[in-house]
């Protein structure tokens, strides 16, 4: 009976240690700013990638190519998803602080932010960072096409984005004006206060196509093939959280470009754009 008993402990002892082993070989959710919670800053003023829904309230509001991959991120990790909208730099002034996990926002990798942040592996939506265009009214016709007719025109460019930077190396000569909003700058275009505006060709697309008064101008910036995918920004030193979405990153491949063609559904676009910023159906 004592050997029975004896055998019947040695398995039980042998079983644990086996639970044990499989718990160790299982990944625990990376540590976050709020246990539980994955907190992204997005600027939802930027279709197809993140932008608002006005027939959805809280949470379910925002929407978009990255609001799809924060959720999926989220989902991966085991944790519940928080989007925090805020403007574009504010978005990297949160990460560069601390005070949210990530900011997921249509960024191009730049060496600045290689500097300041832990960067994501690049991840595609679509065309949209493919190309980086100038936009203007459609009453300019082909009136700023070339940098010599962009002589003395206004440009705007979102603060601290790709397209600032591209403007200022590739346009010195134009005077510059950055805006923090979208949405606004949009209306400012349609006022004279910007003879162009400089956005990514994605976003460019979303833009003419709920505004049938702007158009493209037909110039495109020379673009490095480093800054045509996306990246996602998290606090420098945040290995553990990084390596995580990686992971995720990696996984979700394949569905890409299904998010990009939903988001662009959602957003109103209808059609691409050739290089002459006529609508392709």
């Amino acid at each position: 009976m004592k050997k029975i008993i004896a055998l019947v402990m040695a398995l039980a002892m042998l079983s644990s240690l086996f639970v044990m082993a499989g718990s160790a070989e299982e990944k625990e959710a990376p540590a976050t700013v709020t246990p539980g919670v994955l907190t992204v800053a997005t600027s939802p003023d930027f279709a197809p990638m993140e932008f608002v829904d006005a027939t959805k309230e809280g949470q379910d509001m925002f929407v978009g190519f990255d609001v799809t991959l924060a959720k999926y991120i989220a989902e991966q990790l085991g944790l519940e998803l928080v989007i925090m909208p805020m403007s574009f730099d504010a978005c990297q002034t949160a990460v560069y602080a601390g005070t949210v996990d990530m900011a997921i926002s249509g960024f191009s990798w730049t060496e600045e932010r290689a500097e300041n942040y832990n960067i994501s592996d690049y991840y595609h939506a679509g065309d949209n960072e493919d190309q980086q265009i100038l936009i203007t009214l459609a009453s300019n016709g082909d009136k700023y096409a070339t940098i010599e007719g962009l002589k003395g025109a206004v440009i705007g460019a979102q603060n601290a984005s790709l397209q600032q930077s591209l403007t200022t190396e590739q346009l010195p000569d134009n005077e510059l004006v950055l805006f923090t909003d979208l949405g606004t700058a949009v209306l400012q275009l349609k006022n004279g206060d910007f003879d162009c505006i400089a956005v990514a060709k994605g976003n460019g697309d979303a833009i003419i196509a709920s505004n049938p008064d702007i158009a493209q101008s037909g110039f495109f910036f020379d673009v490095d093939e480093k800054y045509t995918g996306n990246v996602i920004l998290l606090q420098k030193g945040n290995d553990a959280l990084t390596e995580a979405v990686n992971e995720a990153l990696a996984s979700s491949t394949e569905l890409w470009d299904g998010w990009y063609e939903e988001a662009k559904a959602i957003s109103g676009i209808e059609a691409s754009y050739d290089d002459e910023g006529n609508a392709v159906e």
